[in-house]
């Protein structure tokens, strides 16, 4: 067994699995760290962990925010095995550390870690700390966190950035001066975006000369989004649907402008590759993260933002984007502000970071 071993509990989404993962890498190529993840079968790290090459254990847990009333009794009733279930895992495996990322799986792993007095520490990617993390925020060795908004909830907080995929970070502006607009409503698409872009596109066309979009729609709605702009009667050779973009780098390169939900990971990408972008904020995201997350971003001057409801207003969509196509010096400085928001070292700095806190590393 490995002298630095680290737990890493949580997930859920891509937002929380995809940093950790990136961690676990380097804890696994500075540090020759053994990592175990503890997971829920109800998050996409039942796929993404094993995948990438990791363990990965399942504790049975529930959520507690944003939930009715008897999901969160259900979940209460639960969290007591739940802990016991990660306190045998912790004498188990035995880690150096404990690294909560947020998700289902964080709170019972953390709670275990701190009763147990194992060194933990959480990592936040929002600009407003989830439930988990919030709960166990003061109690800590350490933080990493993405906004600094979000420091205030933690104890040896540093802001640390997400780790991003290095291409991101090499990209240079778009090759070609004709405007293109990205349209991206995360891996399973948005469908809000799906009904109310075809509506807008042909007039968008028309009032941003030479204007291509690429609309990736998710894999369920692909035929319907296809079809809707179809319907619309714009020039077919001037827009895509595509169900699913799997070379996002290649795609974020080829934007001048990126339309796009808020949600931690989203806004890190953008960051990295230097991209302006009108945010709408996924309404339904608990404690609002994703609306802080936009309007972090729209303070820093990299972003613009529309709430649900304004794509629904007539015109408002519209104006939001023609105007931001039609103005190339804008995007120009937006690209620079996003810059700004980029941490190139993040995966690197919260792996040295959890390695502090493993009390048989020799540190310099």
């Amino acid at each position: 067994m490995a002298e630095f071993r680290v737990l890493i509990a949580g997930g859920g989404t891509g937002g929380h699995i995809i940093p950790a993962l990136a961690v676990a890498r380097e804890l696994e190529a500075r540090y020759a760290a053994e990592t175990l993840f503890v997971g829920t079968a109800r998050g996409m790290e039942i796929r993404l962990v094993p995948d990438a090459g990791f363990r990965l254990r399942l504790i049975d847990v529930g959520p507690l925010n944003s939930v009715s009333l008897a999901t969160r009794l259900k979940t209460l009733l639960r969290l007591p095995g739940s802990i016991a279930e990660c306190k045998r895992l912790i004498r188990e495996f035995r880690p150096s550390v404990v690294f909560g990322v947020g998700g289902y799986a964080s709170g019972p792993a953390m709670a275990a870690a701190l009763q147990m007095k194992i060194p933990a520490m959480v990592f936040e990617p929002n600009a407003v700390p989830g439930l988990a993390n919030r709960l166990v925020g003061k109690r800590v060795q350490a933080a990493a966190v993405n906004f600094p908004s979000s420091s205030a909830w933690f104890r040896n907080c540093e802001v640390t950035g997400i780790p991003v995929r290095p291409e991101f970070f090499s990209l240079r502006p778009p090759a070609t001066a004709a405007p293109h607009l990205l349209v991206f409503g995360g891996s399973q698409g948005a469908r809000l975006f799906n009904t109310w872009l075809p509506r807008v596109v042909r007039d968008l066309l028309d009032a941003v000369p030479g204007l291509t979009v690429l609309h990736q729609s998710g894999v369920r709605h692909a035929a319907a989004t296809e079809a809707a702009y179809k319907a619309s009667g714009a020039d077919a050779a001037r827009w895509e649907v595509r169900p699913f973009l799997d070379d996002m780098p290649e795609q974020f390169g080829r934007a001048h402008l990126v339309m796009a939900r808020s949600g931690a990971s989203t806004v890190a990408e953008l960051a990295a590759a230097g991209k302006p972008a009108l945010l709408v904020p996924f309404a339904a995201a608990a404690d609002q993260h994703q609306r802080r997350n936009a309007e972090a971003m729209r303070n820093a001057g990299a972003a613009e933002m529309l709430q649900e409801v304004d794509l629904t207003v007539p015109g408002k969509l519209m104006a939001a984007l023609s105007g931001l196509l039609n103005a190339p010096e804008r995007l120009a400085q937006m690209a620079i502000a996003a810059r700004t928001e980029a941490h190139p070292a993040a995966a690197e700095r919260i792996a040295d970071m959890l390695a502090s806190l493993a009390p048989q590393l020799t540190h310099p």
